[in-house]
């Protein structure tokens, strides 16, 4: 084989592999266009605020689905509030009001999607936007005992994983 036919089989290679990767993310995006869009945090008035790298939203229980919808699609640098209307997330070209009567649960986790930290490293918050439960995971700068002993403060159903620190 020449090294002009190996660098065109190679990029050719790469085309199809991106182009898999675009169909895919399009398809995911497809799969979850049911989701109802977040409430958004006007007037909220935050009792903590605490920087975050927002790792994911997944389906609920399925740390593999991803939700691709709503600006909840890519990690990024952000903030976590909560206040006594529930918690926000404040994130690049979007803000995200998870309102308490929606907040289903909080724990500790140590992975989701492509992202694996120390044992309790990452915060799951479990919540409902519209008919469906999702999984948002938080990896919180600093300590992240006060976000989350707020967020369970303001929990109006706790979970028997949400009752212990």
């Amino acid at each position: 084989m020449s090294y002009e036919t190996f660098i065109l089989l190679s990029a050719a290679l790469v085309v199809v592999l991106l182009a898999a990767g675009v169909l895919g993310w399009r398809a995911r995006r497809r799969r979850h266009r049911d989701l109802v869009a977040p409430r958004s945090p006007e007037g909220f008035e935050a009792v903590l605020d605490a920087p975050i790298l927002y790792v994911a939203t997944t389906t609920a229980g399925d740390p593999y689905d991803r939700v691709a919808v709503h600006g909840l699609g890519f990690r990024a640098r952000g903030r976590v509030a909560v206040g006594p209307a529930g918690v926000v997330l404040d994130l690049p070209g979007t803000a995200v009001l998870v309102p308490t009567t929606d907040l289903l649960g909080v724990e500790r986790a140590t992975w989701t999607i492509d992202r694996v930290v120390e044992p309790g490293g990452l915060l799951k918050v479990t919540w409902r936007l519209g008919a469906r439960d999702l999984d948002t995971y938080l990896r919180v700068t600093g300590d992240d005992a006060p976000v989350l002993a707020a967020i369970r403060d303001i929990q109006p159903h706790p979970t028997a994983s949400g009752a212990a620190a």
